[in-house]
């Protein structure tokens, strides 16, 4: 058997054992019933034993114990030649960039950001994959990221992107209606919006851990008002005149410089003990497009300081 015939053959049968279906199969690999029903049997001729237990009055395919065994290795090998073939175009200057950034990140900073990118690399396309979790970046094809933290993520290389200042800040029309935040203590009293995105086990800095620190008081209560999982969502808030948010001067940098927001009390310097990280896997150091990326996010950053 030819070797395109052969793994097509393969991927019959994987694709008919998984789903127990030649109908299902057929519907996955874009052929017909029939053509995925040939390729099983080609590659039982060439075995010269079947795959599936046959038998009358059967709903769903069921592999022989032989068939059984030499799964996992198939699909290893599978998912090992689709690594295979992405490595190969990752040497290409075209194509897709595959970037994981939080949700946050993505809305505040780097799309208002991402078509100066795309003018100066206009034959690569940017796939932004947004989640909160860093992903496996071989398994998942993701060529470089973004992550907030400690710098330190196994397996990755990571280099610093911008250190991050925290500081209150709340809509021009909230600071009018309550003229008595004219001190950081006076914020005990007040609406506060809490973020929830980031562990505070891992350095996230709190309104429990600002206020006690700003002004002494170790245990500040927790007034009414609102939590939030989404950084970004918790500036619109604050946008929105609901409250005062505890900002993040790298996501609010936007909105404090349009008046959207106003930092209170800007002569207190709080920085964070977390930043801003670039992150990917060191072998994939040297590609084209993940390095024009790279560059292109430090200068930027170095723009936006």
């Amino acid at each position: 058997m030819k070797a395109p015939i052969f793994l097509n053959a393969l991927r019959a049968f994987e694709a008919s054992a998984r789903h127990q279906s030649f109908s299902a199969a057929a519907d996955e690999l874009n052929v017909t019933p029939a053509a995925v029903g040939q390729l099983v049997r080609s590659l039982e001729g060439w075995l010269g034993t079947p795959v599936f237990v046959r038998g009358t009055g059967r709903a769903r395919l069921v592999p022989t114990e032989a068939a059984l065994r030499a799964l996992p290795d198939i699909r290893a090998g599978f998912d090992r030649l689709n690594l295979g073939f992405a490595k190969l175009r990752e040497g290409s200057t075209t194509g897709v960039l595959t970037v994981t950034v939080s949700p946050a990140f993505a809305a505040k900073w780097l799309l208002p950001r991402i078509h100066k990118f795309q003018a100066a690399w206009p034959d690569t396309d940017v796939r932004l994959d947004t989640n909160l979790k860093l992903m496996d970046f071989a398994t998942q094809g993701i060529d470089i990221g973004v992550r907030y933290g400690a710098g330190r993520w196994p397996d990755l290389a990571a280099e610093k992107l911008m250190d991050e200042e925290v500081f209150p800040v709340c809509s021009p029309d909230y600071l009018r209606r309550h003229p008595e935040l004219d001190s950081p203590s006076a914020l005990l009293g007040a609406t506060l919006i809490h973020d929830l995105s980031v562990d505070s086990r891992a350095g996230f800095v709190t309104w429990a851990t600002w206020l006690g620190t700003v002004t002494g008081d170790k245990a500040p209560s927790q007034r009414s008002g609102l939590t939030i999982n989404n950084s970004a969502a918790v500036l619109q808030a604050a946008i929105d005149g609901h409250g005062v948010a505890l900002a993040r001067s790298v996501l609010a940098r936007d909105d404090v410089a349009s008046g959207r927001v106003v930092r209170l009390f800007p002569e207190i310097a709080y920085p964070s003990t977390l930043a801003y990280y670039i992150v990917y896997r060191p072998e994939a150091a040297p590609l084209p497009r993940l390095t024009a990326f790279r560059e292109w996010l430090l200068d930027e950053a170095g723009v936006a300081s």
